[in-house]
């Protein structure tokens, strides 16, 4: 693992404006917030990965929430998606804390590592596909630099589309719990922790606890 490469793809991917959509509204989500956040700063950038650079197991999500990631500064914290992605990480000793909501509040991944298709908040979360090819690089570069993947998990129809995409994989129907081999990684699908999948209970809790005992179950070592 070169330290090194993942830090400076990290400072390219916050300096990124590839896709000005994109750029000036997580500009615009950061200036104008909501109520409950008003007095709070927001990060308002592209948001990098992160995690242990000697993972095994690799987690990614759809985009940064508009005001969780985007205001936090780190993915998959401060909003009710990364609520429950903290606690099935520590349930199943991939964390070390059960909740992620701000930065330094002491939580740290365990053997495995963060990142999204997307590095900017999309309106209405829904990226185009013009955007999430535009972003797939960054996703490439770091399943470069990451040498100890063995498995992928892909939260949702679109990063699994974009995992699929860069790794050229055989395409296959996406479905929760559904795993795809590939030549060098194991892809785990799961549904997208998203309030729409958890308040509806297309997603509940065994299901999704499942993902993480499964995906350490299939570690070679």
């Amino acid at each position: 693992m070169n330290k090194t490469s993942l830090e400076y793809l990290n400072q390219k991917i916050i300096r990124c404006k590839k896709c000005p959509r994109l750029s000036s509204y997580v500009r615009k989500i950061a200036k104008t917030k909501v109520k409950r956040f008003y007095n709070q700063k927001y990060w308002g950038k592209p948001l990098p990965g992160y995690g242990d650079i000697y993972a095994q197991i690799l987690i990614v999500g759809l985009a940064p929430a508009a005001h969780g990631g985007n205001r936090t500064g780190r993915m998959f914290t401060g909003d009710s998606s990364g609520d429950w992605l903290a606690r099935a990480l520590f349930k199943n000793g991939l964390a070390t804390k059960p909740f992620s909501q701000y930065l330094g509040d002491g939580f740290a991944l365990i053997n495995c590592y963060i990142t999204a298709a997307v590095r900017c908040a999309p309106p209405k979360n829904k990226p185009t596909n013009k955007e999430i090819k535009m972003c797939s690089s960054y996703l490439e570069e770091e399943l470069t630099s990451l040498k100890n993947i063995q498995v992928i998990i892909c939260l949702g129809r679109i990063a699994f589309d974009a995992v699929c995409n860069i790794l050229k994989a055989k395409k296959v129907k996406f479905a929760h719990a559904q795993i795809v081999h590939h030549s060098k990684f194991t892809i785990l699908c799961s549904y997208h922790p998203s309030r729409q999948n958890t308040q509806t209970g297309r997603l509940v809790w065994k299901q999704w606890n499942e993902i993480f005992v499964n995906a350490k179950k299939l570690l070679k070592n």
